[in-house]
């Protein structure tokens, strides 16, 4: 199965199935030398867990972190690390009465017809519990990018049409949906629980802004670090859209009114959100993502199965109503491997 790695200096290779018995990531291309423990990357994984609140599944899983190669006395020997998350709480029987259905807004129709197999045991590779792997890869970039004076923060802008007015980036890690609004965050968290009461589901936007980076990290022309960022942030299976800066709001600017004007001490706007040209500009980079509703509701729908019979199905289990609080460090961690790669290639083409 391609596609499972991502990077060029720096990458990943994540592996695991939703209900399989674990997950897990190989990180290549660590500078040895950096002092990295398990607790550390643990920290995100907590983030990124089931369970944390009334608004994420119940699913238990602490997600515990046992690196398995990679390490020597507390420092990183620029050997492949090996993570590996074992799963504990795997309920593949729920998934039996729909093991032969194709349930709406899943992979199921489009595996089986790439593959001619699929895992029906929560959506396995399909599965969001795959972001798993790359959240404690992204961990290990992240600890890499500190020492290079960056900053990655990601946080929910709007969920189920509730908007944030004001942004405090203290208050994000205060609310169960991580937005950066307090009072909207309240307003979200009740829209949340209104609908998984009935059984449905809701999207939203999420933004991340990322500090300290350097001028000139991108490699044009098809390597452009927005584009590294797009591919990294649709590669995350509920992501629908990204924009950067102004976004699509600059198809309607003018010419005069978004481009980024200079002064002696640098530039006067940030339309762009920090990369012209595919390069970045040393301002900080800002980028939004649209989230699509979670998928698995228990609301009926329409269907057909693998014999092309419709029929009605609900998928039961222990799904997300609302994906943004648990995708926020996901996010991060795919802005962290991409930055990390590209400072990487940077240094590697200057010699």
């Amino acid at each position: 199965m391609a596609g499972n790695t991502f990077g060029e200096a720096f990458k990943i290779t994540t592996f695991g199935e939703s209900h399989g018995e674990a997950v897990g990531v190989i990180v290549d291309g660590v500078t040895p030398g950096i002092e990295i423990d398990e607790a550390y990357i643990q920290q995100q994984m907590d983030r990124r867990k089931p369970g944390q609140s009334s608004v994420t599944s119940p699913r238990k899983e602490y997600d515990v972190v046992h690196i398995l190669s990679g390490m020597f006395e507390g420092k990183t020997t620029g050997t492949p690390l090996f993570v590996i998350l074992h799963n504990q709480d795997m309920r593949p029987d729920a998934y039996s009465d729909i093991q032969h259905s194709f349930r709406p807004g899943h992979a199921d129709f489009t595996y089986l017809q790439k593959y001619g197999i699929r895992d029906h045991r929560g959506s396995g590779r399909a599965s969001g519990r795959e972001t798993a792997g790359r959240v404690a890869g992204g961990a290990i970039a992240r600890k890499l990018l500190e020492q290079r004076g960056v900053q990655v923060l990601a946080y929910t802008q709007a969920i189920g049409g509730i908007e944030c007015q004001t942004f405090d980036e203290t208050v994000i890690e205060q609310n169960a949906v991580r937005a950066c609004d307090a009072a909207a965050g309240a307003e979200m968290i009740r829209k949340i629980e209104q609908l998984a009461s009935v059984g449905d589901s809701c999207g939203g936007i999420v933004e991340c802004r990322i500090r300290g980076v350097i001028p000139g990290l991108g490699e044009p022309v098809f390597d452009k670090l927005d584009a590294e960022l797009a591919k990294a942030m649709l590669s995350i299976g509920a992501v629908k859209g990204i924009e950067f800066g102004a976004g699509f709001a600059a198809a309607s600017m003018l010419g005069s009114e978004h481009n980024d004007e200079m002064s002696g001490s640098g530039f006067l706007s940030n339309y762009s959100g920090g990369i012209i040209g595919g390069i970045s500009t040393g301002q900080d980079i800002i980028f939004r993502i649209s989230i699509k509703p979670t998928s698995s509701i228990s609301v009926p729908q329409q269907t057909v199965n693998i014999h092309g019979e419709e029929q009605e199905i609900r998928t039961v289990g222990r799904h997300d109503p609302c994906i943004c609080p648990r995708i926020v460090p996901v996010v991060e961690a795919m802005a962290c491997l991409v930055l990390e790669d590209q400072y990487k290639r940077q240094a590697a083409m200057l010699g």
